[in-house]
């Protein structure tokens, strides 16, 4: 039985659709390999010790349709980064959604963090190449573009109990953001990084039970007003200043 073709669509421009279509599946499949086999020879070999050439051999294609998608072996490791540092951040989010209660879904989002620290595509495209590769201004860019939102999420929650300004949860976030970036830069690093993973959950959970003991027991975190010295209290006395003994011990 032949389908028929609707009125006002003319058989020439379905072809033309169909044949499109299979283009861009081409060219789609194309990339992935492309991204695929760079994934794998930058995990093993490093930013620096790996070739277009090698890449484009092991994904059967040629020079001229790496260079149709990718303007340089730059360009293809940014994408090779996006991809690795996008399927850490789902991992680390399914954990933090996988718990209501905020204290746990901190925990459960440390532990999947430090989970991901033990893959090693991650560890060496993210942590040991992408800074030098990417410069540090994109770097951070694209850390935060993966994984900022959810440790502002989960330093939302655990800081709920207090009330505190939208500016001091930034602040916090940024903290720890920050602590978990370094954190991860030494675990990776590490000789025995399931050693220095243990080390890290220790040292956080440390913190969070901390916080945690404030919070039930209702003691207040000071704001940035308590911290700060009045000036005027700490002046010295003025020498004219009556009764003042300039000679005085």
């Amino acid at each position: 039985m032949t389908a028929k073709v609707p009125k006002g669509v003319a058989k020439g421009a379905l072809r033309k659709v169909h044949g499109g279509s299979r283009r861009q599946e081409y060219s789609a499949s194309t990339r992935r390999a492309l991204v695929d086999v760079a994934t794998d020879l930058f995990t093993e070999r490093g930013y620096a010790g790996t070739s277009l050439d090698e890449i484009v051999a092991g994904a059967r294609v040629t020079k001229g349709a790496l260079y149709h998608h990718f303007s340089g072996k730059q360009a293809l490791f940014e994408s090779v980064f996006e991809k690795v540092e996008e399927r850490a951040a789902r991992d680390i989010n399914r954990a933090v959604r996988g718990n209501r209660d905020p204290w746990e879904k901190a925990l459960g989002g440390l532990r999947a963090f430090l989970e991901v620290l033990q893959e090693p595509d991650y560890r060496r495209i993210v942590i040991a190449d992408g800074p030098a590769v990417l410069g540090y201004e994109r770097y951070r860019e694209q850390e935060e573009r993966t994984t900022f939102g959810i440790v502002q999420e989960i330093v939302s929650s655990v800081l709920a109990t207090y009330e505190l300004e939208p500016s001091m949860v930034e602040t916090f976030s940024r903290v720890f953001f920050g602590a978990m970036s370094a954190a991860g830069a030494a675990v990776s690093s590490a000789e025995d990084t399931r050693k220095a993973g243990a080390e890290v959950e220790a040292a956080i959970a440390y913190i969070l039970a901390g916080l945690r003991a404030m919070a039930e027991s209702g003691a207040p975190l000071p704001g940035p007003a308590d911290l700060v010295d009045d000036d005027t209290s700490q002046a010295p006395a003025d020498e004219d200043e009556p009764g003042h003994d300039p000679d005085a011990p």
